[in-house]
């Protein structure tokens, strides 16, 4: 089996291949164009059995990677801790196209169980909205700091509840007050303000969408208490394909919700892990609070035996957390086969 690693970039490709030993075979450079992706699938043709390498940079790499797709070659995604690991093992010093390369091919051939691309589903609409969403919340909330300097400036005296400049009727009012005042100051705060409705109305026509795809493609995850629809949205667009996870361990070290052991000899310890989906992380974290508040049962139980057992709220959210990652990648894994049964069941009729 030749192994073609790729080292992407905006504007060119450099592929490496190497044979079973790991020695390089041959290299080549080509645009970052479909019909540079062409040009590499028809150079990589000489090898009847192949695979390709891509190092995980998904904006960079996803079109290619498509590409590649489209045509039926096999494409594995390579971590970029696993990569830079492979640089510094080679026998090369320095940094090039080609070198980065190699070490994409190398790390691919000694992990044998990296996750197959496959072409993007629904759970990249997901995400795209997802993250879209984000960043207008992210500017809103930059638009509200600058805005209520402004309004300190101009009514010293007024009290602005928190989180209340997302709310329509509390924008109409400023927008009223605002109306009859002079100056630079209020004309960009009633800019602000303006920019602030918008973002709020875009942002909340988002969270509809939004809902509308999590209950189609998560409806068992949306059913776990304290799992609400962007929460679910956020998983399902981060992990896109659960199935690629081996097991529930190797999902959680995904996720950093496993902990990481740091122990040697009959000492044995372990230390919170800090790496993982940071995103997928900090939705777990939500959900756990939110069971921890009072929304189902078993999360307060949980967390309060775990207490009365010696530990600290902390440790004991953080179990929480850890049991929670396996919940939802079985509630994933049942909402996957339940679409594909549905999938298959229209194909039947059909036929």
């Amino acid at each position: 089996m030749v192994v073609v690693g790729v080292d992407a970039h905006k504007r060119t490709h450099t592929l490496v291949a190497i044979d079973d030993a790991g020695r390089k075979l041959s290299e080549k450079t080509v645009a970052a164009t479909p019909e540079g992706h062409l040009e590499a699938v028809e150079w990589a043709q000489r090898w009847p059995e192949r695979q390709f390498a891509l190092e995980d940079c998904r904006h960079v790499t996803r079109r290619l990677e498509s590409d590649l797709l489209a045509v039926g070659e096999a494409v594995v995604r390579v971590p970029t801790r696993l990569m830079a690991g492979a640089r510094k093992g080679g026998r090369e010093l320095g940094k090039s196209d080609p070198i980065d390369a190699l070490a994409v091919a190398r790390a691919a051939q000694r992990e044998s169980d990296l996750p197959m691309a496959r072409l993007d589903g629904e759970a990249r609409q997901v995400r795209l909205l997802v993250d879209h969403r984000d960043d207008l919340v992210r500017e809103r909330t930059r638009i509200q700091s600058r805005l209520r300097w402004h309004l300190h400036e101009l009514f010293p005296g007024l009290e602005i509840p928190p989180k209340s400049l997302r709310r329509q009727h509390v924008l109409a009012e400023l927008e009223v007050r605002l109306a009859n005042v002079t100056g630079t100051v209020a004309m960009i705060a009633r800019e602000l303000l303006v920019r602030c409705r918008e973002l709020t109305v875009r942002a909340n026509e988002l969270e509809r969408e939004i809902a509308v795809l999590a209950r189609r493609l998560g409806p068992t995850l949306l059913a776990l208490p304290g799992c609400g629809v962007l929460s679910a949205a956020k998983i399902i667009g981060e992990v896109a394909g659960a199935e690629r996870f081996r097991s529930r361990a190797t999902f959680a070290r995904w996720n950093g919700t496993a902990p990481v052991p740091v122990w040697s000899g009959n000492n044995t310890r372990f230390r919170l892990n800090r790496g993982g989906n940071r995103q997928v992380n900090a939705a777990l974290h939500r959900i756990a609070i939110t069971q921890w508040r009072g929304v189902g049962d078993q999360g307060r139980i949980y967390v309060d035996r775990r207490m009365a057992g010696g530990a600290t709220k902390t440790e004991a959210l953080r179990l929480l957390r850890r049991r929670l990652s396996d919940e939802v990648l079985r509630r994933l894994l049942a909402d996957e086969r339940r679409l594909e049964a549905a999938s298959f069941d229209g194909l039947l009729i059909a036929a």
